[in-house]
């Protein structure tokens, strides 16, 4: 395959968001690979179009790398894009990823952006991998940009990509198949698919639940919450605060935890109602606050099937993917029944199965990473009060502060110091980023040399 890297850093090759892809490429060697360098070259490349043109033309695969800059890509990357909008060449039937490394501060809004745009030039668009800064330098961060590469070869292989946004006119009649093949892949050995079949018509999120169970080839439990005897909505009374025990005596914190929770995998049901799911499912999930704000389900892969449109509920789907990241699950898709909704069943069903027997569990970006920080402060303050919150967060390492790396800062008194003489930052230039990709040049060569990762 054909694959052009467009380095939207103005670092160039000293970016360390290039060095994650390049470790990637070391990987991958079965591939071409070729580089442009967007965010150093782009007054070159905007006089002269003809080599990056040909380099586009002949791409299978295009990878936007780039730092995040103040919400979104660098403004370097930003005139790139406007350049592929204005040259005239024809992007359908090529497919796009991205890479961005950053703090994961409003890494979301830049890798949306990103997104849009590929969606804008008819590329055929892959969730990206959005990495901390370090992760390069952490043997869990270079199983997870490797892994990411797998997933995003898996979806090529399949000719599976986002939806480009539209609103769709109606529903699609779903046709369920009971005689249907099932996947021929390793599957979780369990998924339980949570449902409020309460607004939905002529049978519609039904149809699209016995779809997804019959295309999966497990054990698979469709639960209509319509017919547990809720005693009540939350009250946020913090009585479970202390033991997990809920103030109702309905039973439902129990069954939740021993029935629903212990699937491999989680498909949850809905029909879009006033821009949301309806208060009889959000009865559902307000009543699981019965966890408190432990994550008891994380590293297990969520899905959602939705009677309605997606595309007109920007908020609606910026929750579940948000919801996704801080519970720590991967999020295996959204399957509405506006367009081509057969397709996006098979699709969430087979990319099920591929995160529970591959383990694919991407990084958290801004929603996950924030979220669970702003928790982590929460319960360590309240700790006296969520008591089982706080025992769950010691046991998972949560509580991750302060974070005593003497020698890093010591190192940025040192840099800072030399930084306040105008002479010193004047005849340092260049080295200062140099320095920086060091440690991430002695990944490349550790790997590059064959030796061997956990």
């Amino acid at each position: 395959m054909n694959i052009i890297v467009l380095n939207g850093s103005p670092a160039g090759e000293n970016s360390i968001t290039l060095y994650t892809m390049r470790f990637i490429r070391q990987r991958f060697p079965e591939h071409s690979w070729e580089v442009l360098h967007a965010g150093q070259r782009i007054r070159a490349m905007e006089k002269d179009a003809s080599a990056w043109r040909e380099a586009l033309a002949r791409a299978e695969l295009i990878v936007f790398c780039y730092p995040v800059y103040t919400f979104l890509a660098p403004a370097q990357l930003h005139r790139f894009i406007e350049l592929m909008k204005d040259s005239g060449l024809d992007f359908s039937g090529k497919y796009a990823t991205q890479i961005s490394t950053s703090k994961h501060f409003y890494d979301t809004t830049a890798h949306q952006y990103i997104e849009d745009n590929c969606h804008d030039l008819g590329l055929k668009y892959i969730r990206g991998l959005s990495a901390d800064m370090d992760d390069l330098l952490s043997e869990k961060g270079r199983r997870e940009a490797l892994s990411f590469f797998r997933y995003v070869l898996w979806n090529i292989g399949r000719d599976y990509h986002e939806p480009a946004p539209g609103r769709g006119t109606a529903p699609a009649p779903i046709a369920a198949h009971p005689q249907a093949e099932p996947l021929a892949v390793a599957a979780p050995k369990r998924v339980v698919i949570v449902a409020d079949f309460t607004h939905t018509r002529e049978n519609r999120l039904q149809d699209m639940c016995e779809r997804l169970k019959n295309r999966l080839p497990c054990a698979c439990e469709i639960v209509n919450i319509q017919d547990f005897p809720f005693a009540g909505g939350c009250l946020g009374c913090f009585h479970c605060a202390a033991d997990g025990q809920c103030v109702y005596r309905d039973g439902f914190d129990t069954y939740l935890r021993e029935h629903i929770q212990t699937a491999d995998a989680l498909v949850y049901a809905f029909t879009v109602r006033d821009h949301s799911m309806g208060c009889r499912f959000k009865l559902f999930d307000d009543r699981q606050f019965c966890n408190g704000h432990r994550t008891v389900t994380m590293g297990k892969p969520v899905g959602y099937l939705v009677d309605g449109a997606m595309d007109g509920e920007p908020n609606l789907r910026l929750l579940m993917e948000a919801r996704a990241q801080v519970g720590g699950n991967t999020l295996a898709g959204i399957a509405d029944n506006r367009r081509d909704p057969d397709g996006a069943i098979d699709r969430l069903a087979e990319t099920l199965c591929y995160a529970v027997t591959e383990e694919y569990q991407p990084p958290k970006n801004f929603y996950g990473v924030g979220g669970l920080k702003i928790f982590r402060d929460l319960i360590w303050q309240m700790q006296g009060l969520m008591r089982a919150d706080h025992k769950f967060y010691r046991q998972h390492g949560f509580y991750d502060f302060p974070q005593k790396k003497r020698g890093t800062m010591l190192a940025m008194y040192l840099v800072g110091g030399l930084m306040n003489s105008p002479k010193l930052r004047k005849k340092l230039g260049a080295r200062i980023t140099e320095g920086m990709i060091g440690p991430y040049k002695k990944v490349l060569e550790r790997y590059g040399s064959g030796e061997r990762m956990l």
